[in-house]
């Protein structure tokens, strides 16, 4: 589901379905986002039954995962739910992935050796397309060797939704020009962003990729608050319980945090670096997530739309 709007697109991870629901209905924003883990050093959701509980509670919004660690998967079972699920929301949804390795006792718990996640997750998304023709396919690779397997019925997207890299590094890169529909790139600065933009476009032109279509979107956390030091105090402390590291040193590179016209700044900085969909990861530290989220929605969104009406 390629954005035909002009402007921007802007996503939120909502996390409480009450305002998944809330937000669908009110239509604020233009995408719901949701993450998960198998076996993370938090406690966390998995990330596709989070995908079906979303789909349960919209009607309207995009849905994607952001993201999907799809080296943990068997791709014909990640097919099948994804296939039934885009049927479902009519379409309406978006696979991120990325191969993980934050959290190595995921890996063992899955039985996957940590260092195949790469060549598994390109191999995999190779695999997903096939599988959503919903024709009978054979497929010979190192990894998921399958014979006379269908998988069907098809999504209701042609060819399937769209499947959005995620990531930091070349390898990432290199698998989003080459392989992915979009790239979505997470603990960025607006400067990086541009670099991976550019990086990105080179590698597909060198292997003749056209990346018409193509969704650059930058996944950022946020807080806006009217004081900005506390802002970024709650956002530090966020992002460092989800890493395990201090973020207060950090924070001003990877995040969008400060008053309200800070994070504004610093959104409007991602849209002049190529973002064309944000996805905003609210990180209220122990403030309250509704208060944030609707701060954003008043004082943020409506100017980053604004500025982006007149940019892109």
């Amino acid at each position: 589901m390629t954005s035909t709007t002009q402007g921007i697109r802007i996503g939120l991870v909502a996390g409480d379905l009450e305002r998944a629901a809330a937000l669908d209905e009110a239509g604020a924003i233009d995408s719901l986002w949701t993450g998960g883990h198998v076996a993370s050093r938090n406690p966390s959701t998995e990330a596709m039954m989070s995908l079906a509980r979303l789909s349960a509670v919209t009607s309207r919004v995009q849905l994607g995962t952001a993201v999907l660690l799809l080296p943990l998967y068997p791709p014909a079972i990640v097919a099948k739910q994804i296939a039934d699920l885009d049927r479902a929301t009519g379409g309406r949804l978006v696979l991120g992935v990325g191969v993980g390795g934050e959290y190595p006792q995921e890996f063992r718990a899955c039985q996957v050796p940590l260092e195949e996640r790469g060549r598994r997750t390109d191999e995999a998304i190779g695999l997903l397309r096939r599988l959503w023709t919903a024709e009978e396919i054979t497929h010979d690779g190192p990894f998921y060797a399958m014979r006379d397997v269908k998988v069907h019925p098809a999504p209701a997207q042609p060819g399937g939704p769209p499947i959005v890299v995620a990531g930091r590094k070349l390898p990432a890169m290199r698998r989003a020009a080459l392989l992915g529909d979009g790239w979505i790139p997470y603990l960025y600065s607006p400067r990086r962003y541009a670099e991976s933009v550019q990086t990105i476009r080179a590698l597909a032109a060198e292997a003749g990729r056209d990346l018409a279509g193509f969704e650059w979107c930058a996944f950022v956390f946020v807080h806006a608050d009217p004081d900005g030091g506390r802002a970024r105090e709650e956002a530090a402390r966020t992002m460092g319980g989800n890493y395990a590291q201090d973020f207060r040193q950090m924070v001003d590179g990877v995040a969008a945090a400060g008053t309200p016209a800070e994070v504004t700044r610093k959104l409007q900085d991602f849209v002049d670096a190529g973002a064309r969909h944000i996805v905003l990861m609210p990180a209220p530290g122990g403030g309250d997530a509704d208060t944030l989220v609707r701060r954003l929605l008043d004082d943020v969104v409506p100017e980053v739309r604004a500025y982006a009406a007149t940019r892109v």
